[in-house]
C-alpha cells in the first residue's frame, strides 16, 4: 500500500480492467473506451463485465463523441441516460464534461448530472473539459457550488507536469471541498515530481502501450503501471516501513488480519 496516494487508471477496454485490477495498488478505474479519441462512453456490457472481474472502484466517463465538450441538447440527453443505466449497473461514479459555447462550464447540465448521481450515493467527477475554460479559478468554484467531487485536470495543459502550478493552486483552495486529480501526460519520469510539486494525493494514469493489429491502439501496460508505481512508492513509502514500537510490533502480530496488511522483514518479524 502506498501511504495516502489513491492511485487511478484510465482503462479503454475489459483486458485494461483486468490489467489494472491485477495491480493491488491500483485504487480506482476509470472506465471509458477509446483511448485513442480521449475517451468516450464505454458499452453497458463493458461496466457488466468489468464489475464481474474487478473489485476496484469503477466509474464510468459519459461522453457522447470525440473532439470538444460542447454539447446539444440530443448529446446532453443520451449523456443524462446512459449516467441513469451505468448508476443502476453497479457504476461508483461518473465522470462527465459539458462546456457552453464559450467554454465556460455548463452550469444547468452539470448540476442536473451532479444531483443524479448524487441521487444514487455515486461520485460526481468533471473530467478534462475543465482544462477548456478561460477562468480555472472561477470554473473550480463553480464546480465547488455544484457539488462536484472531483476534478480531474492536466492544469490546462496536456500533461499534468506542465500544469503543475496551477493545480497546486487549486488543491489549496478546494483540496478540503473536493477532491483535485492531476492526470495527462503521467510517466514514470514525472509521477513523483507532480504529487510533490501539487501536494495532491492522488493521481490519474492510462500507464498504456501501443499495440498493433491492422494498425495501433492504445492499452493499458501492466508493466507501466508497475514502473510507475515503483517510483511512487520508493518517495511515499508505506506504513509498513515506519519505525514501530515493541508494543506496536505485538499488537499487529497478534491480529491476524493487521498482520496481512503489513509486511515486515525478517529481523523485524523475528522480535
Amino acid at each position: 500500500m502506498i501511504r495516502n496516494i489513491t492511485i487511478e487508471i484510465c482503462a479503454g477496454s475489459l483486458t485494461d480492467v483486468i490489467t489494472a485490477s491485477s495491480v493491488p495498488e491500483v485504487d480506482r478505474i476509470e472506465l471509458n473506451c477509446s483511448l485513442e479519441l480521449g475517451g468516450i462512453t464505454p458499452s453497458l456490457n463493458t461496466l457488466i463485465l468489468a464489475k464481474k472481474h474487478s473489485g476496484k472502484k469503477i466509474i464510468c466517463m459519459v461522453r457522447p463523441r470525440s473532439a470538444g465538450f460542447v454539447y446539444n441538447a440530443f448529446e446532453k440527453e443520451t449523456m443524462y441516460d446512459d449516467a441513469v443505466t451505468f448508476l443502476e449497473n453497479g457504476a461508483d461514479g461518473i465522470v462527465f464534461g459539458s462546456l457552453n459555447p464559450d467554454l465556460t462550464v455548463d452550469e444547468e447540465f452539470t448540476r442536473k448530472m451532479t444531483e443524479l448521481i448524487h441521487s444514487y450515493g455515486k461520485e460526481a467527477v468533471f473530467h478534462k473539459a475543465f482544462d477548456e475554460v478561460p477562468d480555472p479559478e472561477k470554473a473550480a468554484a463553480l464546480l465547488a457550488s455544484c457539488g462536484i467531487d472531483r476534478i480531474l485536470t492536466g492544469g490546462r495543459h496536456a500533461s499534468a507536469e506542465d500544469g503543475m502550478e496551477l493545480i497546486a493552486s487549486l488543491h489549496q483552495k478546494y483540496g478540503n471541498t473536493m477532491e483535485i486529480l492531476p492526470g495527462g501526460g503521467v510517466s514514470e519520469d514525472n509521477a513523483v515530481r507532480i504529487l510533490k510539486k501539487t501536494g495532491c494525493r492522488s493521481i490519474h494514469m492510462t500507464a498504456k502501450e501501443t499495440l498493433t493489429d491492422c494498425g495501433n491502439y492504445y492499452a493499458v501496460s501492466q508493466k507501466r503501471i508497475s514502473a510507475i508505481l515503483t517510483r511512487i512508492r520508493q518517495s511515499f513509502p508505506s506504513r509498513s516501513r515506519k519505525q514501530m514500537t515493541g508494543e506496536d510490533l505485538d499488537m499487529i502480530h497478534s491480529d491476524s488480519y493487521e498482520s496481512k496488511m503489513y509486511s515486515f522483514p525478517d529481523e523485524e518479524r523475528n522480535r
